[in-house]
């Protein structure tokens, strides 16, 4: 069906929502209604939900679509012993693979969505050796499935930018062929040079009114050092609310009142914040930084690349992975977990909270569980996916 087919109003029925309380759903015009089962409105088609579980749709707010392997044949991971040698590894790799990145990245979001994704940030490598050729591919993908979800594309230097000379001249073309993010990435560890990055990034997001999303895998002082810059100039720069720092795994090394002190810095500054919950990876303590008042939002990351064979683009599991990483355990803990999946990644995104409120999109997936906490540890594939009212999946496949 294509995305302007106006859609007939839909009643979900029985739909149990977090509570466990069972009720019918309106859905007109791609947003819940108020529902009064004596007044249906006219065209009024049912779907039954059959007391299915109905919870917000997921968003992954940090993935890496372009260097994905989904749906190609097996691939062999060099070891790797740094961050230096994952990145030289890629390049290498990622010259062998056969499938274009429109086809590879295109099967992952396909996968992403029949398993719930609403929405997702895609961080694409810019680089003289890639050229634009990633942003071109992943925004195809996304431009093909523009029904199915939203996708914003970070231009994203993952080899260097000042380090890499063409690098910053790629990414400003990226921004008026695909890309509507700009990306940085470790400007000491990386590149060397903190305000020399932070200067170009900054003055190119104001100069092209785009937003900032920085890789940032340096720990200890630097990686503090780094975030506290990033917080001045974001005031400075007016872009509160528009400036995300990704990973962030020095902020993972903190407690007690360095910890809260540094958020209520981001806070203060509304820098935004995104972990991935991966492997040995150091994992943001959500709690903590959420109750201060820092968004913080959840995203895969690499997913079945050259880096790592793991990863599905399921966002389900990665509030599972995170709630595990954490070490939730009640069921306050668990539900929070899954806030910072939902409602973290769409806020983050711009997009509107889905909450089956009347009023918010009718973006939601039925699954088959007990509460919220139970679907954050059972992690069911969703026997329904819903968006704008309409089902565009069942039982892990696309309709």
């Amino acid at each position: 069906m294509a995305q302007d087919t106006p859609l007939p109003p839909v009643l979900f029925t029985a739909v149990r929502t977090d509570g466990g309380r069972v009720r019918d759903l309106l859905v007109v015009d791609g947003r819940i209604a108020a529902y009064d089962p004596a007044e249906l409105p006219a065209g009024c088609v049912t779907a039954a939900a059959d007391g299915a579980l109905a919870l917000p749709s997921p968003v992954d707010a940090h993935i890496h679509p372009d260097k994905t392997t989904w749906g190609s044949p097996w691939l062999s991971r060099e070891p790797a012993h740094s961050l230096k040698d994952l990145i030289e590894g890629d390049v290498r790799t990622r010259s062998s693979i056969a499938a274009p990145v429109a086809e590879r990245s295109g099967a992952l979001l396909d996968n992403a969505v029949a398993h719930g994704t609403r929405a997702m940030r895609a961080h694409v490598d810019v680089a003289p050796v890639y050229g634009l050729s990633g942003v071109h591919g992943v925004r195809e993908a996304a431009d093909a499935r523009r029904h199915l979800l939203d996708v914003q594309v970070v231009a994203f230097p993952q080899l260097g930018l000042l380090s890499r000379p063409g690098t910053a001249e790629l990414l400003e073309r990226s921004l008026t062929e695909g890309a509507d993010v700009l990306g940085g990435l470790d400007p000491i560890g990386v590149d060397g040079d903190l305000y020399g990055q932070l200067g170009w990034l900054f003055d190119t997001a104001v100069r092209r009114g785009v937003p900032l999303d920085v890789h940032l895998h340096d720990g200890g002082a630097d990686g503090l050092r780094q975030v506290t810059e990033i917080a001045r100039r974001t005031v400075a720069a007016g872009l509160e609310g528009r400036v995300t720092v990704s990973h962030a795994f020095c902020l993972a090394e903190l407690s007690g009142d360095a910890l809260a002190q540094i958020a209520d810095v981001l806070a203060e500054a509304g820098v935004h914040l995104t972990t991935c919950a991966l492997g040995a990876d150091p994992v943001l303590p959500t709690d903590v930084l959420t109750e201060r008042g820092v968004l913080v939002a959840a995203g895969s990351d690499g997913v079945r690349d050259a880096w790592s064979p793991f990863g599905d683009g399921n966002m389900i599991n990665r509030a599972h992975l995170l709630a595990y990483r954490t070490d939730a355990r009640t069921d306050v803990e668990l539900a929070a977990c899954y806030e910072v999946v939902a409602q973290g990644g769409a806020a983050l995104l711009g997009l509107p909270a889905s909450r089956l409120a009347v009023g918010d999109p009718a973006d939601f997936v039925l699954v088959a569980a007990a509460s919220l906490p139970a679907a954050v540890v059972d992690r069911p594939v969703p026997s329904a996916v819903v968006r704008a009212g309409r089902v565009i999946a069942r039982d892990g496949r696309l309709v």
